[in-house]
């Protein structure tokens, strides 16, 4: 049978247990919140507009974030959609490279040059615009379904039927896959 043992702490004990039990409820909400995996397929309204599912909400609201960022993927005919907090990091480690470099300065090009940011409030509908440059870029319209990838910290979003090829093994004519990277771009994530 099961008892309950009585336990009196006092004094560096009681801290101990507290600061476990606040430890835990971190731990709890992490996991409750988690981070934006999954894959989904969404809509785009006839004003560029999707709105991102609730499965991602609560991650969003926890961490307050108030802007969104969209820009293109440097590899794939692809958008990126990036959570302000997550942006400033890359951003900020973009800007920091030696831009007399021909390739770190295509990157800046396109993921920099490309971002387009706006206002986002994580309590409303959440919606997000995607500027029509960046949806021609993707090959994304407004009759398309397009594939939102939760990828941990940021989105993607794809023409279905481009990710559908990507998820088969297809290449697509728009891959860049032959560059050679600097070692200074190898341990950045975008």
């Amino acid at each position: 049978t099961a008892y309950e043992i009585g336990v009196r702490l006092v004094g560096s004990e009681m801290c101990i247990r507290d600061r476990c039990e606040i430890c835990c409820i971190k731990c709890v909400t992490d996991i409750k919140i988690g981070n934006m995996f999954g894959f989904t397929t969404i809509s785009i309204d006839a004003k560029g507009r999707l709105a991102i599912p609730a499965k991602y909400r609560d991650h969003l609201q926890a961490k307050q974030e108030t802007q969104i960022v969209v820009t293109r993927d440097p590899q794939y005919p692809a958008l990126k959609i990036y959570p302000g907090s997550e942006w400033i990091q890359i951003s900020h480690g973009l800007q920091s490279l030696q831009g007399l470099d021909p390739i770190v300065r295509n990157l800046q090009w396109t993921i920099l040059g490309n971002a387009s940011v706006s206002e986002f409030d994580p309590y409303g509908r959440m919606l997000i615009l995607v500027p029509s440059e960046l949806r021609e870029y993707a090959d994304i319209n407004a009759s398309n379904k397009v594939a939102l990838v939760g990828m941990g910290n940021k989105f993607e979003i794809w023409n279905d039927q481009n990710w559908e090829m990507r998820q088969t093994g297809g290449s697509l004519s728009t891959e860049i896959l032959e560059v050679v990277l600097p070692e200074s771009i190898k341990t950045m994530t975008f």
